[in-house]
């Protein structure tokens, strides 16, 4: 399972013109499956995405977690963070989950999330095609990991 975090000033993410999940300060997440994750890849991630520390402190040190601040966290499924781009001008997605699989662990991803973190966990819609905009804070960008 692969993340590429933003830290957000906001973020939204519409389908068919339509707003379908949008949150202020915290963090995008971009959300890669990849065949083999399973639950401790999962709770992995879960904890990564609440606990990693890019928000400034009082110090101005990137110190404090998404869980510290109590920002908004956007989930939002992209298979081609999984794809094979190792080698030739096309990317392969043999390295992806099959969708039925990708779309079960992300619900599950969402729903630990949602119970894991007080604070607004919003979704963009799986499979859709969905237009994504942010305004990045730093920039801060992060690719996670956690594999099975």
């Amino acid at each position: 399972m692969l993340a590429l975090i933003q830290r957000v000033a906001q973020a939204s993410v519409s389908v068919d013109e339509a707003v379908v999940g949008q949150i202020g300060p915290g963090l995008l997440a971009l959300v890669g499956v990849e065949p083999g994750d399973d639950e401790a890849a999962l709770a992995r991630m879960a904890e990564r995405l609440l606990g990693y520390r890019v928000f400034a402190d009082d110090a101005g040190r990137m110190n404090l977690s998404l869980r510290d601040t109590g920002g908004g966290l956007l989930l939002v499924s992209q298979f081609t963070l999984a794809a094979d781009t190792r080698s030739g001008m096309r990317p392969g997605f043999t390295s992806a989950a099959a969708p039925a699989e990708a779309e079960r662990i992300f619900n599950r991803l969402v729903a630990i999330c949602r119970e894991k973190h007080t604070a607004e966990v919003e979704t963009g819609r799986f499979g859709a095609h969905m237009v994504v905009s942010l305004v990045n804070d730093g920039p801060v960008t992060f690719l996670l990991k956690a594999g099975a």
